[in-house]
């Protein structure tokens, strides 16, 4: 039966082929569930036991050796017929498209730029947050009718633990770990549960600043957001309304000065050539108490803006949509930074 055994070892190392057919019968006449391996390995168990340990290492060895020759043979049929391909002068040439980012992560990180040139860092925090850092330490405690601006996703078993709905609850952690002077913005993603119309999503992106110091004014937040504006969108005006957030006092709205200058411009401003862009205010005290910063001594500005309302103004994109969809077609069209 050895004699057999290094019969069919002979057999298999003379084996040679490029024919992929031809290989698989090779495999299939050899390691089969009835090849020949399988009737030797039948064999083996009705050998003497004095016979089974020399005739197990030849079995091995042609096992090894059956397995060995297919792979090494379909790796180089597959070799082959790439070559046949790369090498045929007939075949149309294609160029490959590079990859390129979405547009939310490219106006992200052009905003994240601006700030971090005058000195703001970056801070980050947990997705799954609690009522405390959410809600609470922002000034919105239990019934407040403020809360009733954000439709929360709450977790079912835990009423304290949800989705956040804002990135401000990044800021209190930093207060919380840090003494002031603070500089910092808080970029992430945020969700709310609205369905209030077609374009609404219930998770988008936001990036919110903070800047805690002693003798902080008002005349500073515009300063720096004048500054932010004028980096991003170019030479620009800006407006500051009166507004309310429960976790700045005062608050206000800021608009850009966007201009009448097409059809367009008129739909998206209303025909008053001011846009919206973000929330922004002076941090209230309760806010600084709250994190263990004493208001007497430290005072501080806050800002927010949605990534996805930037995108569609810098972009003229007229759909939120858009960006969730992962359409090619509308994703391709980002190639460059702004």
């Amino acid at each position: 039966m050895i004699d057999r055994v290094k019969k069919y070892l002979k057999e298999v190392q003379s084996f040679s082929s490029t024919d992929l057919k031809e290989i698989e019968s090779f495999r299939i006449n050899y390691a089969g569930k009835k090849g020949i391996l399988n009737d030797l390995f039948l064999v083996f168990r009705e050998i003497p036991i004095n016979e089974k340990k020399e005739f197990g290492k030849e079995l091995n060895k042609l096992k090894d050796a059956v397995n060995d020759k297919v792979k090494h043979l379909q790796s180089q049929s597959k070799m082959s017929s790439v070559n046949i391909k790369i090498d045929d002068p007939s075949r149309t040439a294609f160029s490959l498209e590079t990859g390129n980012r979405h547009p939310l992560s490219i106006v992200k990180n052009r905003i994240i730029d601006i700030f971090t040139q005058i000195g703001f860092s970056i801070s980050e925090g947990p997705e799954i947050e609690d009522d405390w850092h959410n809600f609470t330490a922002l000034n919105l405690p239990k019934h407040h009718p403020a809360r009733d601006m954000q439709d929360t996703f709450f977790i079912q078993t835990n009423p304290d633990i949800l989705l956040r709905t804002h990135t401000s609850s990044v800021q209190v952690r930093h207060m919380e770990n840090n003494q002031p002077p603070i500089r910092t913005i808080s970029p992430g993603r945020v969700f709310r549960n609205e369905a209030i119309s077609s374009r609404s999503h219930c998770i988008f992106h936001q990036i919110e600043g903070l800047y805690i110091a002693k003798d902080v004014s008002f005349a500073d937040l515009k300063q720096t957001l004048k500054y932010f504006t004028e980096a991003l969108f170019g030479n620009s005006k800006i407006r500051l309304r009166p507004s309310y957030f429960p976790f700045t006092e005062p608050s206000a709205e800021v608009d850009i000065y966007w201009g009448l200058d097409t059809e367009t411009d008129y739909r998206i401003t209303k025909g008053t050539g001011w846009l919206e862009i973000m929330g922004c205010g002076m941090v209230d005290p309760n806010v600084l108490k709250n994190c263990d910063i004493d208001p007497q001594e430290y005072s501080g500005f806050a800002f927010g803006m949605g990534i996805e309302r930037i995108t569609m103004l810098l972009y003229q994109v007229s759909d939120i949509r858009l960006f969730f969809e992962n359409d090619i077609r509308f994703l391709k069209q980002f190639k460059s930074t702004i």
